[in-house]
């Protein structure tokens, strides 16, 4: 049942056990960051990412596991060549743990239809974009036929999926 969608951080701090996060886009809007590092320019982290990784942190501080699952099409695109090459500095250092999965061996996954936050196999938010990979919106969701449909489509992925350190781009 789709309810009054929570503050992310606040959802983010009431899991107890576990939070997972599935990423199916193989590009989002275009990020600052994204764009200084496509045209060869560094610029350092702005004050968003800062945070991100001080709520990582104090969630995995509180013995909360952090999954990060990322379906992605081969070759990749700029957008994800880019998120990989932050992902040890920016996710895997706060505490997340990331997984890749080639598009194509998710082809006999039943996915879910939006990105997503997984909250203790008990909520989900899902999370809306545009064609163009900027923000549509987001809805939240309790319903145990949804919660399980997500929680078995994250864990079938997270099962195939390559660890961060494996994966090449």
């Amino acid at each position: 049942m789709q309810q009054k969608v929570p503050d992310f951080s606040a959802l983010l701090r009431s899991a107890e056990r576990s939070a997972a996060h599935l990423e199916m886009r193989d590009s989002y809007m275009d990020d600052p960051v994204f764009a200084a590092w496509r045209d060869g320019r560094q610029i350092e982290l702005p004050e968003e990412y800062r945070e991100w990784s001080r709520l990582v942190k104090e969630t995995v501080g509180r013995d909360v596991t952090l999954r990060r699952a990322r379906i992605v099409s081969e070759p990749v695109t700029d957008y994800i060549r880019w998120e990989h090459s932050i992902t040890a500095e920016h996710n895997i250092a706060a505490g997340e743990q990331v997984r890749w999965l080639p598009r194509c061996v998710a082809s006999d996954i039943a996915l879910p239809g939006n990105d997503l936050w997984l909250i203790d196999d008990r909520q989900v938010m899902f999370h809306w974009f545009t064609g163009d990979g900027d923000w549509a919106g987001h809805e939240f969701n309790e319903d145990p036929a949804v919660v399980k449909m997500v929680t078995t489509a994250f864990e079938t992925v997270w099962e195939r999926a390559v660890p961060h350190e494996q994966y090449t781009v």
